[in-house]
């Protein structure tokens, strides 16, 4: 009996260990904030250049992970567009298009007509994704100035709820 409640004990302490892990911590264990761990994620912007999430450092950021595949996204991307357009000052909204090519991601963005109203970057090889610890579609993360992940959706968000979040996380 006992060692029936202490195996229970232990199973409660890791899967709050791996629920906090998969919801991102406020920074990391190595005092470095999130964003500094996810400047190693190699992207490029619609004219082909190399970015890194580093180089919007001390800015506010909504960054989404999204696939031209993806219905969600259809739905969701024209309100991450009006999101940066409700707070020009106050947060860069970043869209990362999964592994797919340029033609393809900046294809269905001009479809959307919304290439010019945010930042567009591809990750060739998922990395973002995976540094978020991805398993749903869309994924979105809300970055304070710190560069620490406050807030990381799974699945889609409404444009109340992103404006919503950027209020009581971002602001």
């Amino acid at each position: 009996m006992k060692n029936t409640w202490l195996i229970g004990i232990v199973g409660v302490v890791a899967v709050a260990v791996a629920a906090a892990a998969l919801l991102g911590d406020s920074g990391t264990s190595d005092g470095k904030s999130d964003l500094s761990r996810l400047s190693a994620v190699s992207l490029i912007d619609y004219g082909g250049a190399t970015v890194s999430l580093g180089s919007f450092e001390g800015t506010p950021l909504v960054v989404n992970a999204w696939a031209v595949w993806c219905p969600f996204c259809r739905a969701e991307l024209p309100d991450f567009a009006a999101l940066q357009e409700a707070f020009p000052d106050d947060i860069t909204v970043i869209a990362i298009d999964r592994a797919e090519s340029l033609e393809k991601a900046k294809g269905y963005t001009d479809e959307l007509g919304i290439s010019d109203k945010m930042v567009f970057l591809l990750d060739p090889k998922d990395d973002f994704y995976k540094e978020i610890g991805g398993f749903s579609m869309p994924e979105t993360i809300f970055v304070d100035e710190a560069g620490n992940i406050v807030f990381h959706k799974r699945g889609p968000l409404t444009l109340e709820e992103m404006k919503s979040a950027v209020v009581q996380h971002l602001k």
